[in-house]
C-alpha cells in the first residue's frame, strides 16, 4: 500500500500520526540528511550555484568537472570517466551511442530498463531468461556474424545474487569477443575498494571492451550520473550531439563527491559494521537474497512485510519497474541506522519466523 510523507525517507518516518523505522530506498550511506553531508554540499552550492545548464564544450568550463571525473576514474580504475545529469541518462547515452549496425544487442537475465533504447519501447527485446541461453546465442552470433560485435547489458546487481560478487554466468560467456556494459548504480560508492564498485573485478575477466555507467545518486548522495571506459571510447562519448547538447551535472553535487572523500571513506565503514552486525542477529539469514557486502537483503513473503508494519517498521516492497512485474520487497540497511535499530529489526524478523514454525507443527 502506497504511503504519502513530506520529507526525506530517511531512518525514521512519520505516516498519518504513527512513527516507523524505515529499511528501504538506496540512501545506502544515510548522506540525504546528514549534516556533515549537507554541510558540505551547501558549501558547494553557494560556490558554484544551483544549477549549470551550459554545454560542456562552451568556452567557458568549470575545473570541478575535470577534477571530479579524473579523481572518479582512479576510484573506479578505468581511463575515464565522464559525468552526466542522471544515471539513467548515462545508459540511453550508452545504448543510442552504440545503437549502429555494425553492433548487435544482448540482455543478461534481469537487465535493467535504463540499458534499453527508450525509442523501442513497443518493440523492447526481452532480456534472455537465462545465462545459458545467453551463451548459446552469442556463440551462434560470433561464428556466424563476422562483421556485427555483439554488446551485451548487465546489471551488476540483480538483487537476485546472480550477478555480484562472482558473476559466475559472465565469465562462462565468450567474452573476449563482446562489448560488455554494465550498469553499477547499486555498486559503486558502496562496494569495491574505497567504493570503486565493480569495474576493475570485472575488467579481469577480460572483455573485449568494457563500458560501465552508474547513478551517482546511490552510493553518493547527489544526482548525476557517471560512464566509465577506456579513454579513447569516452572520448568519442564526450565528441557527441548528445553530450554536447545536454545539459550536465550540477557542478555542486560533483564538489560534493570530490570534497566528500574522508566523509563518504567514514560512512562507508559504518555501513560495513551494520551488515555485518544484521548477519550476526539474524536467526534464518538463508530466507533472504543477498550478496556478502551490500546492504539490501531481498524477500518474497508479504506476511512478513505485513508483520513488520506491524511492529512500525517499513521495507521496500513495490511492483518494479512497472506494475505488471512482480513484486520486490527488500530490506535495506544503512550507514545512518543504529545497532540498536538494527537489532530491532531483527528482533522482529526472528519473532515472525519462530511463530510461523509453531503454527506448521
Amino acid at each position: 500500500m502506497t504511503k504519502y510523507i513530506n520529507s526525506f525517507p530517511s531512518k525514521n518516518i512519520q505516516v498519518k500520526g504513527t512513527n516507523y523505522l524505515y529499511f528501504g530506498g538506496t540512501a545506502y550511506l544515510g548522506l540525504q540528511t546528514d549534516l556533515e553531508f549537507q554541510n558540505i554540499y551547501i558549501d558547494n552550492l553557494r560556490k558554484y550555484g544551483t544549477n549549470y545548464g551550459a554545454s560542456r564544450k562552451s568556452n567557458i568550463r568549470i575545473s570541478i568537472f575535470d577534477q571530479t571525473e579524473s579523481y572518479l576514474a582512479k576510484l573506479v580504475g578505468s581511463e575515464a570517466c565522464v559525468t552526466l545529469s542522471s544515471g539513467y541518462l548515462a545508459g540511453q547515452f550508452i545504448s543510442q551511442f552504440l545503437n549502429r549496425k555494425e553492433f548487435r544487442f544482448f540482455y543478461s537475465p534481469n537487465t535493467h530498463s535504463a540499458l534499453y533504447l527508450c525509442n523501442n519501447q513497443e518493440n523492447k527485446p526481452k532480456s534472455y531468461i537465462t545465462f545459458a541461453a545467453l551463451n548459446i546465442a552469442l556463440r551462434d552470433h560470433l561464428e556466424k556474424n563476422k562483421d556485427s560485435t555483439p554488446v551485451v547489458f548487465l546489471d551488476s546487481i540483480d538483487f537476485s545474487g546472480a550477478n555480484f560478487p562472482d558473476f559466475n554466468g559472465l565469465k562462462a560467456l565468450p567474452l573476449n569477443g563482446v562489448i560488455l556494459v554494465v550498469d553499477d548504480s547499486h555498486g559503486i560508492g558502496i562496494l569495491g575498494k574505497n567504493g570503486g564498485g565493480v569495474f576493475s573485478s570485472l575488467k579481469k575477466l577480460h572483455p573485449k571492451e568494457l563500458i560501465v555507467c552508474c547513478s551517482l545518486g546511490k552510493g553518493f548522495g547527489v544526482q548525476g550520473g557517471a560512464i566509465f571506459a577506456d579513454t579513447k571510447r569516452i572520448n568519442e562519448f564526450i565528441e557527441t550531439d548528445f553530450f554536447g547538447g545536454s545539459s550536465p551535472a550540477a557542478p555542486a553535487n560533483l564538489a560534493t563527491i570530490y570534497f566528500g572523500e574522508e566523509l563518504l571513506n567514514k560512512k562507508r565503514s559504518l555501513l560495513e559494521q551494520n551488515i555485518e552486525f544484521f548477519r550476526t542477529q539474524i536467526n534464518l539469514i538463508t530466507k533472504f537474497k543477498s550478496m556478502i557486502g551490500h546492504p539490501a537483503f531481498t524477500f518474497a513473503d508479504e506476511n512478513l512485510t505485513q508483520h513488520l508494519e506491524e511492529h512500525q517498521i517499513l521495507v521496500t516492497s513495490f511492483r518494479y519497474p512497472n506494475e505488471k512485474a512482480s513484486l520486490m520487497s527488500r530490506i535495506v540497511l544503512s550507514a545512518a541506522h543504529t545497532k540498536e535499530e538494527i537489532n530491532t529489526l531483527c528482533g522482529v524478523i526472528n519473532s515472525f519466523y519462530s511463530n510461523t514454525k509453531k503454527k506448521a507443527k
